[in-house]
């Protein structure tokens, strides 16, 4: 098992929030909290550092108490940006992705994702379809640090996929029974759906 202090947390909060008329996903509140907080502290058991992922409001997100990054790649090019971000800066072992649009993701999350990270490095979170099928959640995966290199190579091949990419990885899918756990709110409605 991969200890608690060698797996960074990490919230992805740099999206431009298209869906969400422009605003600023990670600083919406839900119960008078900034989502991105809500998932910093749920992660906080479950990791040893954290960051955060941004690319807008960094003063605001500064104030979490944990580091911020931006992207390093120009125009927002999506998740895998805030990904490659985190690879390059931790410090562990291991990187633990969460979206701050999820703020109920399980409490057990990094745990059971380091039960079946190795060996292939690569563990990614799935729900069952209504059909038995897994349906891959690609942004809450545990992966190695090393893989950086990987996915530097990818994105800067013009891929945008974190499940094209994370396939290529022979990433492992780990299925949770609780498909709320991963309601997110891509949209003002969703985020009152949540509320």
């Amino acid at each position: 098992m991969i200890p608690r202090e060698q797996i960074t947390g990490l919230v992805l909060a740099g999206g431009m929030g298209r869906r969400m008329g422009g605003a600023d996903k990670g600083l919406q509140l839900l119960h008078g909290q900034p989502l991105a907080r809500i998932a910093l502290d749920r992660l906080a058991p479950q990791v040893g550092p954290r960051l955060v992922s941004a690319n807008r409001h960094l003063a605001t997100y500064e104030t979490f108490g944990v580091p911020v990054l931006a992207d390093s790649l120009p125009g927002h090019p999506g998740p895998l940006a805030g990904l490659l971000a985190g690879l390059q800066r931790c410090t562990t072992g291991w990187l633990l992705s969460v979206p701050c649009d999820s703020p109920r993701f399980p409490a057990d999350l990094a745990q059971r994702l380091a039960a079946a990270a190795e060996p292939a490095g690569l563990a990614m979170a799935a729900t069952r379809n209504e059909d038995g099928t897994l349906q891959h959640q690609p942004v809450f995966c545990l992966l190695r640090r090393s893989l950086a290199p990987s996915l530097a190579a990818f994105v800067a091949g013009g891929g945008a996929s974190p499940w094209a990419w994370a396939s290529h990885e022979g990433v492992v899918l780990v299925p949770f029974d609780d498909t709320t756990a991963f309601a997110n709110a891509n949209t003002l409605d969703d985020l009152q759906r949540l509320r």
